[in-house]
């Protein structure tokens, strides 16, 4: 009985969150909708505008859970700029939680409603949030031959036309490491051997693809490129070895302590444009970014290892940015569902926008 108690604890640390965060995605939906038909007659760069703030709501509401709720500590290495910019944020990936980091920083800068992502080409088959993501200005890609390059270009030069606020966010290396995965990394390790490339330990190595193209395209809406470096603490095993970051479930349930962000801002004028240079570039920074990774991963010293080179400080956020935002959505939610017309609008919504939202995305190129 006790051990069973114990496990449903452990579990709703995960469940009632979750619950939270999926529960008010109707609500959400329901309300940018009537803000999209009020702004239809408006000029399109007043209804981003407007976008962004609506999308700041629920993204502050995320990261109520992700980091107020969890406890977890944020430590940033070099200094985050305070004014908001127009930047293309670059990443090492290694869990489902990582895009959650980009809002973490975002937030920061009170540009969270700026964040937008290039996604998986598989996600925009998600309920509700596939098809809203690109209504953000988020951009689907696929892999290797199949990549668009023509309708990323396209979707992106629209927005910078338009002068729409960007926080683009890209992970280069296209799917996660994960040390458990011992063929990925051969297979990524191979590929660099191949094109003549260092061989990375602690990161796949990245592809340029989707990176030059939206620097490309953006360049002269662009500020900066955030290069973003994240190391989740508790990942080392008592003997040493490195184990597999911590997943979105996990995260809520508490399992990360500390979250370490190495943080480096590169102007414009330093990145090439030429696709070769712009290779070599790019996989210099992740050179950069695996070197960090060793020395937090293996230095020698007890005192460096589990931490960046140089010093790291530690970053709060306040309730003040996140909770209001969930008592909105949640006192969106709660009246739909506490009478017979509301449960029913709240279950339609699900059923049809999800319908909607696919048969868009099947269309949308």
């Amino acid at each position: 009985m006790l051990l069973s108690l114990v496990v449903h604890s452990y579990s709703l640390r995960y469940w009632l969150p979750a619950a939270v965060m999926l529960g008010t995605a109707p609500a959400y939906l329901l309300s940018w909708s009537a803000c999209r038909l009020l702004s239809s007659v408006l000029p399109a760069r007043l209804y981003h505008t407007v976008d962004d703030r609506v999308y700041s709501v629920y993204q502050s509401m995320v990261l109520f859970f992700f980091e107020n709720y969890t406890g977890v500590e944020i430590v940033i290495y070099g200094d985050i700029p305070k004014k908001k910019e127009n930047v293309v944020y670059l990443s090492n990936h290694q869990s489902t939680a990582d895009w959650i980091i980009a809002d973490m920083l975002a937030i920061r800068q009170n540009a969270l409603g700026h964040v937008r992502y290039v996604l998986k080409d598989g996600l925009k088959w998600l309920p509700l949030y596939g098809w809203y993501f690109a209504q953000h200005g988020g951009v689907y890609v696929k892999r290797s031959a199949k990549f668009d390059e023509k309708a990323m270009k396209k979707k992106l030069l629209s927005q910078a036309k338009l002068g729409i606020p960007m926080y683009l966010v890209i992970f280069p290396e296209g799917t996660r490491y994960n040390p458990e995965l011992k063929k990925v990394i051969e297979d990524s390790q191979a590929f660099a051997t191949k094109e003549g490339l260092a061989v990375l330990k602690h990161i796949l190595t990245p592809r340029m693809k989707a990176s030059h193209v939206a620097i490309e395209t953006m360049k002269d809406h662009l500020d900066a490129v955030y290069d973003i470096t994240v190391a989740y603490e508790g990942t080392l095993t008592a003997d040493g070895q490195r184990r597999s970051a911590p997943t979105m479930p996990e995260f809520l349930c508490k399992e990360c302590p500390k979250v370490h962000i190495y943080f480096q801002r590169v102007d414009m004028r330093e990145i090439p444009q030429e696709p070769l240079f712009f290779r070599r570039w790019l996989h210099e920074r992740f050179e950069i970014k695996d070197k960090l990774l060793k020395t937090f991963y293996e230095a020698e010293d007890p005192e460096k290892k589990c931490r960046f080179p140089g010093e790291g400080r530690r970053s709060s956020l306040s309730l003040t940015k996140t909770l209001p935002s969930l008592l909105i959505l949640g006192g969106l939610t709660l009246p739909m569902l506490l009478t017979e017309s509301g449960r029913k609008l709240y279950f339609n919504t699900w059923l049809y926008g999800t319908l909607i939202g696919w048969v868009w995305v099947h269309l949308s190129p």
